[in-house]
């Protein structure tokens, strides 16, 4: 292994080359679109390929990696226009929902959120991100599930689905990231069950556009991409 490669210690290979990986894609130096072939990564990191896959899999449960059918892995593209139209979109319909569905909700809705909000909890604590995305958009959903907007409801359920990765990314960014959310989410049911609706979707609205603002920041913040190749 030569000089420049990263000094895995103790860890874990996987876990380590995960690491290393996400701080080039963070740093730049593999941008956005670049192939990250196993078996030059596996030669770079002085490992076999299985860690690297596993590692793969690991960043693409964080949105920083999409594995592709028959292309492989590559570092995922982020567009600040996309993640600008589609959290707009979300920040204008889902409070919408809420104001129709919280008075709604029934003792079985909430005891279902409950639920979701623990398991979020226990995945945040695990450092589970493959979770996250997915816990997130159940309990949205459930929040505006009785409101009666069958059509306004697909198409809200359809942006969540397309923000997932933006959303596992943004959650993995920084740990006061996923406190606040965890937060938020709670407070949420809370104030839902309380009756107090208007600052309920106050806060969904401020809320999702927190998580818009992080991601557009961490696109603005990037520096530019060194050249790297990443083998044959």
């Amino acid at each position: 292994m030569s000089a420049t490669r990263p000094i895995l210690g103790h860890r874990t290979m996987a876990l380590a080359a995960a690491d290393e990986l996400r701080r080039r894609i963070l740093s730049g130096e593999f941008p956005e679109g670049f192939q990250l072939k196993q078996d030059a990564l596996a030669e770079d990191f002085g490992m076999s390929r299985i860690p690297i896959r596993e590692a793969l899999v690991q960043l693409e449960s964080e949105g920083f990696v999409r594995i592709l059918p028959h292309r492989g892995a590559q570092v995922s593209e982020l567009s600040q226009a996309e993640i600008s139209e589609l959290f707009e979109l979300r920040a204008l319909l889902e409070p919408r929902l809420l104001r129709l569905s919280a008075p709604r909700l029934t003792a079985e809705d909430y005891a279902a959120l409950d639920r979701i909000n623990a398991e979020y909890r226990a995945e945040i604590r695990a450092m589970n991100p493959g979770r996250w995305g997915e816990l997130n958009t159940k309990l949205h959903l459930t929040l505006m599930s009785r409101a009666e907007q069958p059509r306004t409801l697909a198409i809200v359920t359809a942006l969540l689905q397309n923000t997932d990765r933006y959303t596992r990314l943004q959650l993995s960014l920084t740990g006061s990231g996923r406190t606040r959310a965890e937060k938020e989410h709670a407070t949420l049911v809370r104030l839902c069950r309380a009756g107090d609706v208007a600052a309920a979707c106050k806060l969904l609205t401020a809320h999702i556009r927190h998580a818009e603002a992080m991601l557009v920041a961490f696109i603005k913040a990037r520096p530019p991409a060194a050249k790297f190749s990443s083998g044959k």
